[in-house]
Order: structure tokens, then C-alpha cells, then sequence
């Protein structure tokens, strides 16, 4: 048996419908290979592992893999882990979540998590879009770009998912895309490995409901796009503005190893405990 199959036999929910509900040319699919072979390289027990997803196509990643697994609301993914991750500091907390998800309806707990620097792992599959539900613009939807909603293009400013977590105080801050899947498989497996608050932006393509608005031929020219306009982040910081038009840089932005919140609650704790314990009856 391959390596491949064992860790399709060993990490899937074989009870599942295969293949999966993602379009044909979504990136998705690479994102879920490339967290469980991060996973497995870093040894961890499928037991101290929990992912939680919101609503959308990235919401439906967790139902295929066999760990611990939470469904939530739509933006409310970081709210979960934050109490499973208080609740059981031992646990490897995963929020997976898409753009809108994240950043959009969930933005507000994005930058509190990031501010706190709990210990979760947070990776954002962004497609620039909300795809599930009807291909309305997010807050990552590229100024002039076309949606659902913004059919004449839109019209506000996108965020920077990188810049947003580095200005909360995210521990560790992070962008690949599925097209560099080696340096994604790397990026994931340190973000889980970093102590606080790390997110890992995943840059994927959307052809149903991004790509076709946006004169993307096919979803070949959407990976194409990510080969010959993203750039290593030593090598972007090279480039003059001019330059830079146009480019992504990805890499590791930030990378703190201060502690997480559930670690210096948990020495608070401990230390009101022992005072309690010493003081004279």
C-alpha cells in the first residue's frame, strides 16, 4: 500500500461521499491534503487533534477527516475553538474558514482571537468571494472585480488578510497558495507547531463563482495566475513599487513564540491556587 493510500485510509471518513462536493478546479481539496499530510509529519494522535469550520465550501472540509470535528455558524469558528481550546489547552485547535467566513461576518472575532493570542491554528482558505452561498463580494473581494453583488465591479477596498492578523498581534502570520503545495504542507505544519494565535492564509481558486466573472478562462489560468504573479516574500521586497503591481508575496510574515492565552491562564491558576494554599488559616 502507497503512502498516499495510508493516509487516505487513515485520516478520511470512509462512511462519507466521495468524491467531494468541491467544484472541479477548486483549490480546496489541496488544502485538505496538504493539512493532513501536516498532521501526520508532526506525529499528532488523531485524538488531540479538533478542527472547527463555520458556513461555506471550507465548512465542509472537516466533515471528511477522522479527528475531532465541530460544524459551526456562519463567522462563529473562532468563537468555538477559542472555548475548546480554554477548555483543554492540550488539544491542537484548528479553525478552518473561507474569506467571508473569516474576515467578513466573522471578522470581529478574528482580530479579538489574534489580540489575545489564544492558541488556535487559523487557516483561511481565500478565494476572494463567497462561494457557497451565491458569489456575493467579501472584504477580500479585489477592487474592480466582479460578483453577484458587484456587477458594475466593486466598488470598496479589499483587506489585506496578512497585514489585518499582523496589526491584531497574531504570534505567527502566514500565505501560501495551493499552487506552491510544498511551502503550504510547511507553512501549516509550523503555524500548528508555534505556541498563541497563528493564521495561515491559503490563497485558492474559485472558477464557478470568481474566475468566470473575472476573464478567467478556466480554472488552469487561475493556478497559472498564482505560478507567475506570487513571490517569495525575500524576493518581493527586492522589488520596487512598480514592481510589486500586481505580485503576492508568500511566505512567513510574523513569527513570535510568546505564549497563548490558555497558558498564562493556566499559570494564573495555578499561582491564585497556591497562594490560597499558603496563606495562614
Amino acid at each position: 500500500m502507497s503512502d498516499v493510500t495510508q493516509l487516505i485510509h487513515h485520516y478520511l471518513r470512509h462512511n462519507k461521499k466521495f468524491p467531494h462536493v468541491f467544484c472541479p478546479g477548486c483549490g480546496h481539496g489541496i488544502v485538505l491534503g496538504s493539512l493532513v499530510r501536516s498532521i501526520h509529519e508532526l506525529g499528532l494522535s488523531k485524538d488531540d487533534v479538533v478542527l472547527v469550520a463555520g458556513i461555506g465550501c471550507s465548512g465542509r472540509i472537516p466533515a471528511y477527516v477522522d479527528f475531532n470535528t465541530v460544524h459551526t455558524t456562519h463567522g462563529r469558528a473562532l468563537t468555538f475553538a477559542t472555548g475548546i481550546k480554554m477548555a483543554n489547552p492540550k488539544l491542537h485547535v484548528i479553525a478552518i474558514m473561507g474569506d467571508g467566513d473569516a474576515f467578513s461576518i466573522g471578522g470581529n472575532h478574528l482580530i479579538h482571537a489574534a489580540r489575545r493570542n489564544i492558541g488556535i491554528t487559523a487557516l483561511v482558505l481565500n478565494n476572494n468571494i463567497y462561494g457557497m452561498t451565491g458569489g456575493q463580494c467579501s472584504a477580500t473581494t479585489p477592487y474592480g472585480a466582479y460578483s453577484q453583488t458587484s456587477p458594475y465591479g466593486q466598488m470598496e477596498k479589499s483587506f489585506d488578510i496578512v497585514e489585518m492578523a499582523k496589526a491584531a498581534g497574531a504570534n505567527g502570520v502566514s500565505r501560501g497558495t495551493v499552487y506552491h503545495v510544498k511551502m503550504l504542507d510547511k507553512l501549516i505544519r509550523s503555524a500548528i507547531e508555534r505556541p498563541g494565535f497563528n493564521l495561515v492564509e491559503a490563497m485558492t481558486p474559485c472558477h464557478t463563482q470568481f474566475g468566470r466573472k473575472n476573464k478567467f478562462r478556466s480554472a488552469v489560468d487561475m493556478f497559472k495566475w498564482y505560478k507567475s504573479n506570487a513571490v517569495k516574500l525575500d524576493a518581493y521586497e527586492k522589488l520596487d513599487e512598480e514592481q510589486r503591481k500586481d505580485k503576492l508575496p508568500i511566505g512567513v510574515f510574523v513569527e513570535n513564540n510568546n505564549p497563548g492565552l490558555e497558558t498564562l491562564y493556566a499559570e494564573m491558576r495555578a499561582s491564585i491556587r497556591k497562594d490560597k494554599e499558603e496563606a495562614p488559616a
